[in-house]
């Protein structure tokens, strides 16, 4: 066991017998990540507790590290004087996070308090949307002037007082735009210190403007290996930077939020405990779900209206596998425009791939639930066993071949019509399968049951 996992069962000991007065030694030994972690799964009473026995020069980290709803309890019975303490020791990104979720009138109120220079800085990030490079980013970044000599840099840079880490200086013209940057552990060993940095720089510098999205930012970052992204205005100007940690939360927030769609939620749920809420979330998309259903009871009551019984039997397996095959293919295809892994220009290719795809599968199942079928109903039926085979088989190769590409193109289309396409997946593709699937089914059964009164007949 790691000495942090014990401290974690020491505290969560003293928590349950409300041993206050022992928490505070074994709290201060943990890495604020950890404390507020503690924090966020403690009852409501318990968090503004243990955020009150923590160290005060600790307290800003903990706050930026807690999720939303637990920041919010915490806010809650803190005055806007304390409020503005501690966000005044916060890095600037981090402060317009947690200003950015407060109410205008109290977070005008908290900027008024702070120290000129520290609400300049946290004015100007809130001013950005919060899902885009500006919203992200920290205005705490290292510039030097392309003119300095290496000597001149190194003595400017030991000068500032920085909240976060940095590992690069970037090089600007006299305006401000971004000319390169320069790695510190290579400007503190260079040799030639009166050389000028617009001889040392690295000119390529990969960068974001303000306005790029933020899943953008973090498909940039992850393409080229960056810890670290300069942020330039639409001017060209440097005002920013985009740390890694920030970058990870980003990557972990976009791929939450798919997963959620793919259920029809939303990762809301996950902060308030509202059934009502959880209601609101989860309802327009079952409502489809629900009306899906009422198009496929009346298609299947013409089964029964037909008196084809046995036929209605392999409903379920038809529809499951349709729906099944549909989910496949539009998480693949949501993934791959997620990454960034999918080029419009072989669309045609892709689209072709997934309908050899479900055709092959469709095939494969279809022989089987043919073969299962004979063995099921047989002579007991009211149609002839190779009809009943070539029905069932059929219906499900056209259902899954057709699954394999809706799924496919339904992301495709919303994408190309600049909306999310994970709202393309889940319980849209399930109820469009599920009703196409039925339609196929009887469309076939029909069609085999007129041929076979006409040969008949003849």
């Amino acid at each position: 066991m790691s000495d942090i996992t014990r401290i974690k069962e020491r505290i969560n000991f003293c928590i349950q017998g409300e041993l206050w007065e022992q928490l505070p030694r074994f709290l201060n030994e943990l890495h604020p990540a950890d404390i507020a972690e503690i924090i966020n799964h403690a009852s409501i009473g318990d968090q503004n507790t243990l955020f009150d026995l923590i160290d005060q020069d600790i307290k800003p980290d903990v706050l930026a590290e807690l999720d939303h709803q637990a920041e919010a309890d915490v806010l809650e019975e803190l005055t806007d004087e304390e409020i503005s303490d501690l966000v005044e020791e916060m890095a600037p990104d981090d402060a317009a996070d947690l200003l950015g979720d407060l109410e205008d009138d109290q977070r005008e109120e908290i900027l008024e308090l702070m120290q000129d220079e520290e609400s300049e800085e946290v004015r100007e990030l809130l001013k950005y949307d919060e899902e885009t490079a500006g919203g992200i980013m920290t205005s705490d970044f290292v510039a030097v002037s392309a003119d300095m000599t290496a000597a001149q840099a190194i003595a400017h840079i030991g000068s500032l007082e920085l909240e976060e880490p940095v590992y690069f200086a970037y090089v600007v013209s006299t305006t401000g735009h971004l000319q390169g940057y320069i790695q510190l552990w290579e400007l503190l060993k260079t040799t030639h210190l009166q050389q000028p940095l617009s001889t040392l720089a690295v000119k390529d510098t990969i960068s974001v403007q303000t306005d790029t999205d933020q899943e953008e930012v973090a498909r940039t970052a992850s393409k080229y290996d960056l810890s670290s992204l300069p942020v330039l205005d639409l001017n060209g100007i440097l005002v920013g930077r985009i740390t890694v940690d920030d970058i990870i939360d980003v990557i972990e927030e976009e791929a939450s939020e798919d997963i959620f769609k793919l259920a029809g939620s939303s990762d809301s749920e996950l902060e308030y405990s509202s059934p009502l809420h959880a209601c609101k979330a989860r309802l327009p998309w079952l409502m489809i779900t629900l009306f899906a259903g009422f198009v496929s009871s009346l298609i299947l009551k013409q089964f029964i209206d037909h008196h084809i019984i046995a036929l209605s039997f392999f409903v379920p397996i038809i529809m499951a596998m349709g729906g099944n095959t549909g989910i496949q293919s539009s998480t693949l295809i949501i993934r791959g425009l997620a990454v960034g892994s999918i080029d419009e220009r072989g669309l045609s290719k892709l689209l072709l791939r997934e309908l050899a795809a479900g055709a092959l599968m469709g095939i494969m199942c279809g022989t089987i639930i043919g073969i299962w079928s004979v063995f099921m109903v047989g002579a007991n039926s009211e149609i002839p066993a190779i009809y009943l085979a070539f029905t069932v088989g059929t219906s499900l190769f056209a259902a899954m071949t057709f699954a394999a590409v809706f799924g496919a193109f339904a992301p495709l289309v919303l994408n190309r019509l600049k909306a999310d396409p994970a709202v393309a997946s889940g319980p849209f593709v399930t109820a469009s399968n599920d009703i196409l699937a039925l339609l196929i089914y009887y469309g076939v059964t029909v069609g085999l049951i007129l041929l076979r009164t006409q040969l008949l007949g003849a």
